[in-house]
């Protein structure tokens, strides 16, 4: 196939369509608007969620709480999640994404103590709760801070 062989898929390409440009193009006179009004004006219409001078929906629903900006996010792995990786290998958050148990690393993973663990592993993470942080160590492995 060459360049100029290429062409849109048949019936994808339509004629452009001008509105307003007379009556004789199908859609003159008042093009689609209707007569008057605010909707017919240039530049015409209501900003999104204006319901008329009614209070709006967002401002009616109670607000609660207050999302704080400067919080840690971490991605969490369980230590039962752990198990999937052989016996003797460091596992750090690089290893984790690969194995797809962390899709998002947000500032960074935190191993949390869900499960068991039967392998010697050198965990290193970002933060590690103190169930999780013994049980690698009970498991003869390592739960390296970074």
């Amino acid at each position: 196939m060459k360049l100029h062989e290429l062409s849109p898929a048949p019936g994808s390409n339509r004629d452009v369509y001008r509105k307003g440009r007379g009556h004789g193009s199908g859609n003159g006179k008042t093009a689609g608007k209707g007569h008057k009004g605010q909707k017919a004006r240039s530049g015409g219409g209501v900003r999104p969620g204006f319901e008329g001078g009614q209070m709006p929906l967002q401002r009616r629903v109670p607000k609660r709480g207050f999302n704080n900006l400067f919080a840690t996010r971490y991605a969490v792995v369980n230590v039962s999640d752990l198990e999937r990786f052989e016996d003797g290998a460091v596992v750090d958050t690089q290893a984790l994404v690969e194995a797809g148990l962390v899709k998002k690393v947000f500032d960074g993973v935190k191993v949390l103590g869900n499960g068991e663990l039967t392998k010697k592993l050198t965990v290193t993470c970002a933060a590690f709760s103190a169930s999780a942080k013994e049980k690698i160590e009970k498991a003869g492995g390592k739960a390296e801070v970074k």
